[in-house]
């Protein structure tokens, strides 16, 4: 399985074009050979077409089931299987690599890349991070991080089991489920905070008679709380604005060039919305301008707890 070519077809004429990621490659230098002027060096790639450029998420995931053992470098660790890990699941079914931009540790700048977690062998908790990167001459490069094995860090298994725990959202879900309707929950995004993890999971309601499923609920967990309220804002009010009352004589806090009000749970908010309609649209440069601001003030919140 490999990964050294990235065809792209213009929309408007059809016109294949073949530009080589991986130039070590011996098979696509065998066919460079062959075929003279077919494949082109990635750096001829337009600029606007290159930042679109993605590590495939199969390809990580089947590299990810490998390095799960492989990472063990001394002979006696991998013989013993001291250190396994494995794949998270939600459901009955592993978790897939997802697209996140991010700041890597030790890098100076937001990053697109492709993320899949790791916990260890027959456990629940977070052991590793798997990241392949996307941007420019750093293009499927891969690190792997890890977490300190004397730290509890929740994984989403852990974080799926107290969502079911909680006495007052699994009642609501039951409840719903009743009606002649589904509830879906939707994929759980982690946002790292400093040395913390926010894990935010939307729960969709799909009636009967509706083939469109309708945004019902915001479920975000953090530390050891979990929530869950009608959007992100009141959500983020509840776990970062409650043990701190509003006073209207308290200092405003500046984000961006911007001033907010001691809670910034509504900002959060409309900074979240619009990076959803940006993700949608594609422009994944405007959309990791609204990451940035929206961990900043995550940061803040999370401070000012």
């Amino acid at each position: 399985m490999r990964n050294s070519v990235k065809a792209v077809v213009d929309a408007y004429d059809g016109t294949v074009s073949f530009y080589i990621s991986d130039p070590l490659d011996l098979l696509v230098r065998v066919y460079d050979r062959m075929f003279p002027g077919l494949f082109k060096p990635i750096a001829a790639m337009p600029d606007d077409l290159r930042a679109h450029v993605r590590y495939p998420h199969q390809f990580l995931q089947l590299q990810a089931s490998l390095f799960a053992a492989y990472h063990m470098t001394d002979p006696k660790v991998f013989y013993n299987k001291e250190n396994l890990w494995q794949i998270p699941a939600l459901g009955d079914k592993p978790m897939e690599p997802y697209y996140t931009i991010m700041k890597l540790p030790g890098e100076k700048q937001e990053e697109y890349a492709l993320l899949l977690p790791f916990t260890p062998s027959k456990r629940d908790n977070l052991a590793a991070w798997l990241a392949a990167r996307c941007d420019g001459s750093n293009y499927g490069k891969i690190r792997a991080y890890t977490f300190p094995r004397d730290r509890l860090i929740y994984g989403p298994k852990q974080i799926d089991a107290r969502i079911n725990q909680d006495s007052f959202i699994s009642q609501q879900l039951t409840l719903w489920n009743q009606r002649g309707s589904e509830v879906i929950r939707g994929s759980m995004l982690v946002i790292p905070i400093e040395k913390s993890l926010l894990y935010v999971q939307p729960l969709f309601l799909a009636a009967d008679k509706s083939a469109l499923p309708e945004l019902k609920r915001v479920i975000v967990a953090f530390n050891d709380e979990v929530v869950m309220e009608e959007n992100l804002e009141l959500a983020l009010q509840r776990l970062f604005g409650e043990k701190k009352p509003l006073i209207p004589a308290v200092t405003p806090v500046t984000v961006s060039g911007d001033t907010f009000p001691g809670s910034l749970a509504r900002e959060a908010m409309k900074i979240y919305e619009k990076a959803t309609t940006l993700q949608r649209q594609g422009e994944w440069g405007a959309y990791g301008d609204e990451l940035r601001k929206l961990e900043q003030i995550l940061k803040r919140m999370a401070q000012e707890r």
